[in-house]
């Protein structure tokens, strides 16, 4: 039976939350730290998207701030793919095509382009899970700015095709640390109640960078001088220097800092974070309390914090997960979708209307994550989303494929068809998987091991990437293989195999603190029975020592403080 705590008044606080059958004895520095987390907790539980919003205003600013740097990427993965549909591109970079008198960059070349920039992502992934756990997301941010500032030059005077490799490549370096930073960052300075707006308020910014990529190339139609293609390229010189100044001045994570055993400067940080003027009884000092036991909780549940921690005991299911909710977007029909333009090209559409086409998709990229939105605050999981969304890809892509079986003299028909359903394709894919999978992955792992955890799924992502950009050039290209609408069936069928991999593997992380998600992985629960399972993290003993010794220590500092304020 657990101890009861008494405080100076004499009446009974609440129990120590420690097992009986631990018969652990109940120390001051436990008592502090689990009453002042749980207060800390409870209050979350609470708390309305309102309050949140009213609460957390600067951490909302000062996440979105850093999540724009994913537009970048957003804008240069959207420029190689339509490049292959622009004419000014080709004729630099392409060959000659008799067959159809035409010029066109080969599919070697065109998988070559976009693995370049993949490969330098997985290499920039791997090097973010060590600097950015030593030396903090902030200032790993800033150096990734200065670095990109250099590399856009190599893309904009890229006199040959090779030269133009080496710049995907070493663009894809701090890119690679944007794809996972800006989630975790997102993550770590906002309550549970915001959690999945900023999380997936990344993927609008993926939408806006792909947005503005397009209009670029579209803006340029008509053009046939070199600036047609190098104008675009030179547009990306107009973010880094403004995002550096801004996020120059951004508080840290308070959750790496509680890592670190900063425990001062985690308050100071969430005090940047929140909003005087507010409702709830929100508390730094509780919110800290929170993080610590959190803490110790995972480093009592988890042995050690390098790459190969994420595959060993409960935290290999938490990895796998992050991986396949990564690589679903990828096999869903995701690289058909990041071809539209060269693919509705060879459907049969003028260039300038399939360009029409991918602004449109791309719109609906951005218009897609308010929709979420949306869903998530009328109560709807991430699972529930994730699943439903993959079922009406499934749909859409089976359509495309049966278009391809429209006779040739009705092909102008068909490719608007196309064009109409692959709009369609992107409104579903952005009110789920899309923007949900930013969500789920920045859930499903542990504090401590969270940035590599999604380093490790991002980077299966890429390399799926990889393989997609190798076959999509084979399977669209009219001197290869000559697919066109019949690689709806391709995706189909894998799109098919996710549905099954979501019902049986991807938990509902709505509403959970990270330390419920901790137990709750702990115990094993099937992925379907995650959300209606009752949990009590603060039953869990943890063991002191650590991050709760020197919280004890600083309450106990700033207790004495406040008892003897003339000292």
């Amino acid at each position: 039976m657990a101890t009861g705590i008494y405080n100076e008044k004499g009446t009974n606080e609440s129990p120590l939350h420690s097992p009986a059958k631990d018969h652990n004895a109940p120390t001051r520095s436990n008592s502090v730290v689990i009453r002042n987390a749980k207060a800390a907790t409870d209050e979350e539980h609470k708390m309305t998207l309102m309050q949140g919003l009213r609460l957390y205003p600067k951490a909302i600013a000062w996440s979105m701030l850093i999540s724009t740097c994913i537009v970048m990427e957003g804008f240069q993965v959207c420029l190689l793919p339509n490049f292959y549909a622009f004419p000014p591109f080709r004729e630099k970079y392409g060959k000659y095509v008799e067959s159809d008198g035409t010029y066109q960059v080969s599919a070697p070349w065109q998988a070559g382009l976009s693995n370049g920039a993949n490969v330098g992502s997985i290499i920039g992934l791997i090097i973010n899970g060590w600097v950015s756990e030593r030396i903090g997301y902030r200032k790993t941010v800033l150096i990734c700015l200065t670095m990109i500032t250099g590399f856009i030059a190599i893309l904009f005077t890229a006199p040959n095709v090779q030269q133009l490799l080496a710049g995907e490549i070493l663009m894809g370096l701090p890119w690679g640390v944007f794809q996972t930073l800006t989630i975790s960052y997102a993550s770590e300075v906002c309550p549970v109640a915001l959690r999945g707006h900023l999380t997936t308020y990344i993927n609008f910014c993926w939408g806006i960078g792909q947005v503005i990529g397009i209009g670029s190339i579209k803006a340029m139609v008509g053009r046939t001088d070199q600036w047609a293609y190098r104008l675009p390229f030179a547009i990306q010189w107009v973010w880094p220097i403004p995002l550096f100044v801004g996020i120059w001045f951004a508080p840290e994570s308070p959750w790496w800092l509680v890592r670190k055993g900063r425990l001062d400067e985690a308050k100071r940080s969430l005090e940047r974070l929140t909003s005087k003027n507010r409702e709830t009884n929100f508390d730094a000092d509780d919110t800290v309390a929170m993080m610590v036991h959190t803490t110790a909780l995972e480093n009592q549940i988890t042995t050690g914090a390098s790459y190969w921690d994420c595959f060993k005991g409960i935290d290999l299911r938490r990895t796998e997960i992050v991986c396949m909710c990564w690589a679903i977007q990828n096999i869903s029909g995701n690289s058909f979708s990041g071809y539209s333009t060269y693919f509705l090209e060879q459907a049969g559409l003028d260039p300038s209307k399939a360009l029409s086409f991918a602004l449109g998709q791309y719109s609906i990229n951005c218009v897609g994550v308010f929709g979420a939105w949306f869903l998530m605050a009328r109560g709807i999981g991430r699972r529930k989303l994730y699943l439903f969304g993959l079922c009406g890809l499934f749909t859409m892509l089976l359509i495309l494929g049966f278009l391809g079986l429209v006779p040739e003299s009705n092909e102008n028909t068909a490719s608007l068809a196309a064009g109409s359903v692959m709009l369609l394709w992107a409104a579903c894919y952005q009110l789920s998987v899309g923007t949900v999978c930013y969500s789920l992955v920045a859930e499903m792992s542990t504090r401590r091991l969270q940035v590599k955890t999604i380093v490790l799924g991002r980077a299966c992502y890429n390399i799926i990437g990889i393989i997609n950009s190798v076959l999509t050039p084979y399977m669209l290209n009219p001197g290869e293989w000559n697919w066109s609408l019949y690689t709806g069936f391709f995706w189909a069928g894998f799109c098919l195999l996710s549905i099954v991999y979501t019902y049986f593997r991807i938990p509902e992380p709505r509403d959970r603190t990270y330390a419920e998600m901790d137990l709750l992985f702990k115990r094993g629960i099937s992925a379907r029975k995650f959300a209606s399972t009752k949990v009590d993290v603060f039953e869990e003993h943890v063991e002191g020592g650590g991050v709760m010794s020197e919280y004890e220590r600083k309450m106990s500092i700033t207790n004495s403080h406040d008892e003897n304020p003339t000292r």
